[in-house]
């Protein structure tokens, strides 16, 4: 395992002979975040994504639960304590481990946030994640949304199996109904998507009555995010102050110091390199 350590960031590289995955750990007064894999690659091919479309394979549920182990030991830090499955992979397409993984860390850290970071892909996992999402009231969800329409969308995210829009939108309402709690959509504002064109018709699609909204900066797969991350955040908070006056309960990802390590969303620096050096 490799450490990588920027300020309040820290990035965990597990390389293993057949596969490498990453974790970030993120360290607030008030709060401690992990992001951790639940793939070695992908298969999504999100095109801001750093694994690209190479899938090497699903990691096991203790791998999964492993990550948060050596990142933050057996204890539960103080405070507010988040486990996000959204750093490398698509957890819907390995729910088996991902939801046996949660059940683990659920009986190591009890009090953990458990979100679940999505694409939508379109898989029979849907019906185990709601009856899991009810038994477990510290699982949260969160949809990858980050275009208006389908047709952006489909250019940013192009795996094919994927639900549209409004097919996320009736999700989230039957996610919410039956566990009472709001699902979140995270849109990544890289100046061309924050229209009032934009807001209207994701604000048809996501009411406030059962929608959050997570507004963050589109990741480069390179070392190119620095300075435009911190060059957005004004035009972020513009397009989020819209969602705002409407009743929108919103928060802003400051990318702050993980761009530094290659920490942010779909930048893989190390991945990539190992992908490079184990080529197929």
């Amino acid at each position: 395992m490799r450490v990588f350590t920027s300020g309040n960031v820290s990035k965990f590289v597990f390389d293993q002979e057949d596969s490498v995955y990453e974790t970030v750990l993120y360290k607030y007064h008030d709060r401690t975040v992990v992001c951790c894999s639940v793939m070695s690659g992908c298969p999504v091919g999100c095109t801001f994504c750093g694994t690209g479309n190479r899938f090497i394979k699903n990691l096991s549920a203790k791998e999964i639960a492993g990550q948060i182990h050596a990142t933050v030991g057996d204890k539960e830090p103080q405070g507010r304590f988040q486990i996000m499955f959204m750093s490398m992979g698509e957890p819907l397409l390995n729910w088996d481990n991902v939801s046996n993984a949660i059940q683990m860390l659920s009986i190591c850290y009890p009090d953990a946030e458990l979100l679940i970071s999505t694409i939508a892909p379109i898989t029979p996992s849907w019906k185990d994640l709601l009856m899991c999402s009810y038994i477990y009231e510290k699982i949260g969800l969160q949809f990858s949304i980050h275009q208006s329409t389908d047709e952006r969308r489909n250019m940013l995210i192009p795996y094919t199996r994927k639900l549209p829009l409004s097919g996320i939108s009736s999700m989230g309402k039957k996610w919410n109904e039956i566990t009472g709690r709001k699902p979140y959509c995270n849109y990544c504002v890289d100046g061309t998507n924050n229209t009032m064109e934009d807001a209207t018709r994701l604000m048809a699609l996501f009411p406030p009555q059962v929608f959050y909204f997570t507004f963050s900066v589109i990741c480069s797969a390179d070392e190119s995010m620095k300075e435009a991350g911190f060059k957005n955040l004004d035009t972020i908070r513009e397009f989020e102050r819209i969602f705002i006056d409407k009743g929108y309960n919103t928060r802003i990802f400051d990318p702050e110091g993980q761009d530094d390590i290659g920490g942010g969303c779909g930048q893989l620096w190390y991945t990539q390199q190992w992908m490079k050096e184990h080529k197929k």
